[in-house]
């Protein structure tokens, strides 16, 4: 399976193009408009999370936010962005920038699941080690993540709140 980051793409499409007017092989197949949007909202979502813009993120997200709710009972269930702020800065999310899209599967009409890696504080790929006691054997570090997003009311969205760190 060939990997490839949004960063990578033009010069895949280039590539790809190249190889197929010299005869070599088949051209991949064209992203859809739909696989694009759906990219996008994935891309923005982590972005705004990231940035410490929390508004533009509930816009972005179509999931529950009831594990937040659970962290946070003080806060009015309704305040999502502040409950994306609580979430980011005190209740273990990993607010971080996409690094890198592995992987994209169509799962129907509105559906697409993203396999994932994070660019960590330190600028290197983000690492989900194990916690609560348990060791590597117990719990083998992961640095790939899976997100769906999904088409809401006409516009893509993310279902998944970020990686959640005890």
């Amino acid at each position: 399976m060939m990997r490839c980051s949004i960063r990578t793409l033009p010069c895949l499409i280039t590539f790809t193009l190249l190889v197929s007017l010299l005869g070599g092989c088949q051209p991949a197949p064209a992203h859809s408009p739909e696989l694009e949007q759906a990219t996008a909202a994935l891309q923005s979502y982590f972005q705004s999370l990231s940035e410490g813009r929390y508004a533009d993120a509930v816009d972005l997200y179509g999931g529950t936010y009831e594990p937040l709710t659970g962290y946070n009972p003080d806060i009015n269930p309704q305040a999502y962005a502040r409950l994306f702020e609580l979430g980011c800065a005190a209740n273990g999310l990993q607010c971080l920038q996409v690094n890198e899209i592995l992987q994209s599967e169509r799962l129907d009409d509105d559906t697409y699941q993203f396999l994932v890696t994070f660019t960590g504080r330190d600028g290197q790929v983000f690492v989900l080690g194990p916690c609560c006691g348990a060791d590597e054997t117990q719990m083998p570090p992961v640095s790939q993540f899976t997100f769906t997003v999904k088409r809401v009311d006409g516009r893509f969205k993310v279902m998944d709140l970020p990686v959640y760190v005890p």
